[in-house]
């Protein structure tokens, strides 16, 4: 295990949530969008994140085995595997007055409730502030050990 393991670990998180602010943050700008490119309604996106090593290749890597992170795999952390639309069915909301409101006035609207995609950015927020409070005590303890070291 590398000596900046820890801070490559907390790198991969911030990377990761903040792609997930940005994701949440279009949702909600897009949460009355009725027509897209497609003309559609906007379709909520979603991130999924898949775990890098963990903790059966650490073990692996400390017992000296080939497998894992001895072989040159990274340490730890996440990754986006991808951006994938919200399988949730659009909203009908009955507005005669909208212009793309059907012969019946309902209008399809995207499948975003924007309080959903506030709690979602919240968490987001809180991941990432946790990932920069690790990152930060990483650099503590590296500072404080090579202060050791004098």
């Amino acid at each position: 295990m590398s000596f900046f393991d820890a801070i490559d670990i907390a790198a991969s998180g911030l990377s990761a949530e903040r792609l997930r602010m940005d994701v949440t943050s279009e949702n909600l700008a897009n949460a009355q969008t009725t027509r897209d490119a497609t003309g559609q309604p906007y379709q909520r996106k979603e991130v999924v994140l898949q775990q890098i090593g963990g903790f059966g290749s650490t073990l692996a890597g400390a017992m000296g085995q080939v497998s894992g992170a001895a072989g040159g795999s990274p340490a730890g952390g996440v990754q986006v595997s991808a951006i994938v639309n919200d399988p949730t069915p659009d909203q009908l909301v009955y507005d005669p007055g909208h212009p793309d409101a059907n012969a019946q006035g309902y209008v399809r609207m995207p499948n975003v409730n924007p309080v959903t995609e506030m709690v979602d950015l919240i968490g987001e927020s809180r991941s990432y502030e946790a990932d920069v409070t690790a990152m930060q005590t990483a650099k503590t303890m590296f500072t404080q050990t090579l202060g050791l070291l004098k």
